[in-house]
């Protein structure tokens, strides 16, 4: 359990302006959706992804490193890696288990037989969004997994975007849909007073020294 009462002392540390930010920002944070990114190749991709869930208050991010293991480049995410919760996987198949036991319908952002185009997305039903390879794509076990297929229409000779765009196109859609439904899709209160706490963590360079004269005080 958080100890709110620490919790608001540490606070009184932030400035105005940034204590403020951080309510703001967490009563747009959702857990209804997530993305996740399948041994993407370059770096900057991954980051952009990460960047993007920020930006439209997607609060988890799933990275699958089965062949690429990286580290989140610092400069594209923009800081985005600090207020985003990042989940790892050495394999798809943990990271799809682990999704479905959460409650999340496997969505593969790729053309198929039996997809849907994306203002025809469902978007009540609680999703995580897996992006592929740059070059290969989504590989057969998350196709084979996947609960549902989505597509962006495209009218032009180019028959791909960047998985970073898609992702931010993709994002853009569904939480604007979301967010004028009747869903309940905001954190918990628990889950807003744990990240208030992680953040505050992150932000406050003598955090340990604070709490530790909080406690002897």
């Amino acid at each position: 359990m958080i100890d709110e009462k620490l919790l608001e002392y540490l606070e009184t540390y932030l400035t105005d302006s940034r204590r403020e930010k951080f309510h703001k920002v967490l009563e747009q944070r959702t857990k209804h959706f997530t993305v996740a990114t399948e041994d993407v190749y370059q770096l900057h991709n991954t980051s952009a992804v990460i960047r993007s869930c920020d930006v439209f208050g997607i609060q988890e991010v799933n990275i699958v490193e089965e062949r690429n293991s990286k580290r989140i480049d610092r400069e594209i995410a923009m800081g985005a890696q600090k207020w985003v919760d990042l989940n790892r996987y050495h394999t798809v198949k943990d990271c799809i288990t682990d999704l479905k036991q959460k409650g999340y319908q496997i969505v593969a952002t790729t053309p198929h037989t039996n997809d849907c185009e994306l203002h025809e997305f469902d978007a009540t039903k609680k999703s995580c969004f897996f992006f592929g390879r740059e070059t290969e794509g989504l590989s057969d076990e998350v196709l084979n997994a996947a609960n549902s297929y989505l597509k962006i229409p495209m009218y032009g000779f180019t028959e791909s975007l960047n998985i970073s765009v898609s992702a931010a196109i993709i994002l853009q859609h569904v939480t604007t849909k979301l967010k004028h439904s009747d869903i309940d899709w905001q954190l918990t209160e628990q889950e807003k007073l744990e990240k208030r706490l992680d953040w505050v963590k992150k932000t406050i360079k003598s955090y340990d020294d604070i709490v530790a004269r909080y406690y002897q005080d």
